[in-house]
């Protein structure tokens, strides 16, 4: 048997929870709908709103819209704002550049979408309120007016020198390498997410609204709205790489982020690399496995499944095919053929910062004319560098490297009317961008690390032209669109013509610069209709409508199951319950017991009668007498079922002569009142362990951490003190091992979580044996507390139509905790087990023990379990 046990989850962040909301926020649904608030941001202090504020919030005028309505949150709005002319007030325009304001393209036609987030300015605090009824008005945007000092540790603090480089797989090897982590940071990024929380929820819809949470700067508004609202419809979309778990694994706050986007419906990663990261995360530091179910990746997280969405984002190509029809666009692109005419031109297009790679571009282009010669005096590598978004790491090292290689390459290279580096570090607009790549011969990405990285789309789109046009550079004749681009970029899987190349290799790189412009022309020309194919029908709206179509599919999942929030702080979670799962009432139980005439009871020993946490496992004189109050009734046939040794349990129940007792989760039984052990297998040959325990002492010595536990009836392999996954590896290749060896034996191998038959086996015998008695049950009390118990809890779902139990039966399925269960019923803990007992025993006659009656066994085939 293989064994797993998931780790434990780590103590939640209370304090600083506390300090970020107070612990004081109870927030009520809407009743009905509502109209767009606003709320005044009193200078110089975060806004906050408490409960009476919130509700007064929810106004009950009429709602300015009709039918569903998105809700997208981001960092930043996609808005462009100015300062007027004379100085009095903003003006404000939607930022056609915004991938995040083309969404809606994607989403239905009735579905109206609202904007939180931050504008890119800095408005005065007296400003705030009307600026935001202007924008909310106008733009149906909700401003969050974040103070600078708080939006410096924040945004240039946490997100930009914790989150960002961390991400971009840069770890803090010192103060002046990407920086120690801060905690008033951290504290700073709470604070904000918090904010941007009570910004959502003035114009919150709980019951209609959809959510869509954008990127690693509000990564843990999830906790937040969910603490609220259990069964809000929320998703989370990362546009960042996010880390191996051996880079993850180094941040403080790393299981807080996690357990925080655990609380959304639905993860969206560009790419799969991404997303397996993550679920390689929740495996490794929470414990939690995912499935893949008809072609649908997700996460089982206290009975609700997150949904992995995987789906790289795409252009809006109508905005930038009307940019191709600008004059000036044309203009520009006709100058610059002219420049370089003759020339045949790479381009990069990269903001200044340490992840691009720039200088690694430089240097292939380099090599490439070192050793390509004939590319001299020809080939001109044109570099567009945007400035940096934040106050980026090493950047004055970096643009220092950029420029001395640069100047290295123009004065060996370069010549009269030879230019042969062209480095232009400024903003070009969206016109002058599609003018360079009309006269690029290929496009260059070289970044080590990067999220998705969407110049090679529009590049594809410029070199396509403006669709039936008649005229223009690229309306008519073949279309080519060349790629060389790093394998460590979101976009790289998605295309499949280019040249993908490791970045850091420089020769490599070079060669594949080369190539890109020595092609055949017929190659080129199917490279760039490949790539067009799949960038024009993989456009943003279809990633936005594939991602809603998406959510709403696990979020009606979801809608079934009733759902509790639980835990503090970061710690929260929504755990989600079958509509029937309910408490056990002790007057109910103990009603159906009175009135019943043949009861069977079984009960699980660890986690039900005993707590797990416990060193000490000996029953107590209670329990032992608890259990011969409940035997002595005539009516009551009373078994311990249990995944321990027959040894262990005969000594401890050795008072309780009228127990039945059901060991190694059902291989060997004993029935009431007998002293004899039934096996449930076709003999007592165990001959195979001899076989068996060799093949599983090797891949113990091999696999650190892992242990051989041997049963009477099985040999247990267990690697839960192993690393997670190459534990799981080497159990799927020990099965496979096991099954050669023993293919003549009479044993069977299995991966579980149990050892032995199975305890629904027990459960089922013990039902038949009373019927075959004329005593058959019509009270079934099962209690346990894991995943073998959940075998006795299935049956209860075919017992009658088996005809092991009478439509009448009263059954009492319950689990201890409150967790997703088969049963029907719940108690909180052992000690509320030994009081629900106690009650049914104050109901018990006593009787002799010749009274009980006698069952006989029925026998199975035994078994070797490998249980994870």
């Amino acid at each position: 048997m293989v064994k797993k046990i998931g780790k434990m989850i780590s103590r939640s962040y209370a304090n600083l929870w506390d300090l970020a909301c107070a612990n004081s926020e109870v927030m009520a649904k809407a009743k009905g709908k509502r109209r767009f608030p606003t709320v005044m941001t009193v200078p110089g202090s975060i806004a906050e709103i408490d409960d009476e504020q919130a509700n007064s919030v929810a106004s009950e005028n009429p709602s300015l819209v009709s039918g569903e309505r998105m809700i997208i949150v981001s960092n930043i709005l996609p808005l462009r704002a100015k300062r007027r002319a004379d100085n009095k007030g903003w003006s404000f325009s939607w930022n056609e550049d915004s991938l995040l304001l083309r969404c809606k393209d994607g989403l239905p036609e009735d579905m109206e979408v609202l904007y939180v987030g931050s504008l890119p300015v800095d408005v005065d605090p007296i400003e705030q309120e009307d600026v935001a009824n202007h924008i909310l008005e106008k733009f149906k945007c909700v401003p969050a007016f974040v103070p600078p000092s708080l939006l410096d540790d924040y945004y240039h603090g946490f997100c930009k020198k914790q989150l960002w480089p961390l991400f971009h797989y840069m770890l803090p090897f010192s103060a002046d390498h990407g920086g120690r982590f801060d905690r008033s940071q951290w504290e700073a990024y709470i604070l904000v997410n918090r904010m941007y929380y009570q910004k959502v929820i003035e114009v919150l819809i709980p019951e209609e609204d959809f959510v869509w949470i954008h990127d690693y700067h509000l990564m843990v508004l999830p906790t937040f709205l969910r603490r609220s609202f259990v069964c809000l419809k929320m998703g989370f979309f990362l546009h960042s790489p996010f880390p191996s778990s051996e880079i993850y694994r180094s941040l403080p706050v790393r299981e807080e982020i996690l357990k925080a986007l655990l609380n959304t419906d639905i993860i969206g990663f560009h790419t799969f690399d991404y997303a397996r990261h993550f679920l390689s995360c929740c495996s490794r530091m929470l414990g939690i496995e995912y499935q893949s179910k008809r072609g649908y990746i997700g996460l089982d997280y206290y009975g609700r499944t997150i949904g992995i969405k995987i789906m790289p984002v795409g252009i809006h190509i109508g905005h930038l095919q009307t940019v191709l029809r600008q004059a000036d666009r044309e203009l520009k692109a006709q100058e610059l053929k002219q420049q370089f005419e003759g020339k045949t031109v790479f381009l990069g297009v990269d903001d200044m910062d340490v992840f691009k790679g720039i200088n690694l571009k430089l240097l292939a282009f380099e090599h490439m004319l070192k050793r390509h010669r004939d590319w001299q005096g020809k080939a001109v590598l044109v570099q567009i560098a945007n400035p940096a978004r934040a106050k980026g790491i090493h950047l004055d090292e970096i643009q220092t490297e950029i420029e001395e290689s640069c100047s290295r390459i123009s004065t060996e290279f370069g010549a009269p009317g030879y230019e042969p580096v062209v480095f232009i570090h400024r903003s070009l607009s969206i016109s002058e961008r599609m003018a360079y790549y009309s006269i690029a011969e290929c496009v260059v990405v070289t970044a080590v690390r990067d999220g998705m990285n969407l110049t090679p789309y529009e590049y594809i789109i410029s070199r396509q032209g403006i669709t039936g046009a008649e005229t223009g550079l690229n309306s008519s004749g073949p279309k080519k669109s060349m790629l060389v681009v790093s394998e460590f970029i979101g976009c790289s899987p998605s295309l499949s013509g280019a040249i993908r190349v490791n970045p850091w290799d420089v020769e490599s790189t070079a060669d594949a610069m080369n190539l890109s412009i020595s092609m055949s022309e017929l190659e080129k020309e199917l490279r760039h209709e490949k790539h067009y194919r799949y960038v024009s029908t993989h456009d943003v709206a279809f990633w936005a409508r594939s991602f809603l179509q998406d959510m709403e599919r696990t979020c009606d999942d979801h809608l079934p199951k009733r759902c509790w929030g639980m835990g503090l702080g970061f710690g929260f979670r929504v755990v989600a319950l079958d509509p029937n799962f309910r408490k056990l009432s002790i007057d109910g139980i103990v009603a159906a017991y009175c009135r019943s005439k043949s009861r069977a009871i079984l009960l699980d020993y660890d986690g039900t009668l005993m707590p797990q946490n416990l060193v000490t496992k000996t029953p107590s004189t209670q329990i032992l007498s608890l259990l011969n109050s409940l035997c002595a009734d005539p009516r009551n046939v009373v078994y311990m079922v249990s995944g321990r040794d027959r040894k262990s349990l005969s000594e401890w129940f050795l008072p309780c002569k009228k127990l039945g007792l059901a060991v190694e989760h059902g291989y060997f039984l004993r029935w009431p009142q007998q002293e004899e052990w039934e096996t449930y297998g076709q003999g007592s040959d165990f001959g195979w362990m001899q076989m068996a325990e060799p093949v599983m002492r090797s891949y113990t010595e091999a696999t650190d951490g892992s242990n051989i536990e041997r049963k009477e009836s099985a040999l247990v392999w267990h690697y839960q003190d192993a690393d997670p996954e190459f534990g799981y590896s080497q159990a799927k290749e020990m099965l496979d091992h096991l099954e050669s060896v023993l293919a003549n034996e009479p044993v069977a191998v299995k991966s579980g979580q149990f050892i032995g038959v199975s305890k629904g086996v027990v459960a089922e015998k013990v039902f038949t044996s009373m019927k075959e008695k004329g005593e058959q049950a019509d009270f079934v009390l099962c209690i346990g507390d894991d995943r073998s118990d959940e075998d006795m809890f299935e049956l209860f779902g075919t017992a009658v139509s088996k005809n092991v139990l009478s439509y009448n039966t009263e059954v009492f399925a319950c689990t201890v905790g409150q967790k997703p269960s088969k049963a029907k019923y719940y108690l909180d803990d052992t000690a509320e087990v030994v009081a629900m007992l106690e009650s049914l025993a104050a109901a018990t006659s006593t009787v002799s023990s010749d009274d009980e009656a006698h069952i006989s066994p029925r026998r199975f085939d035994r078994l070797i379990s490998l249980d994870n």
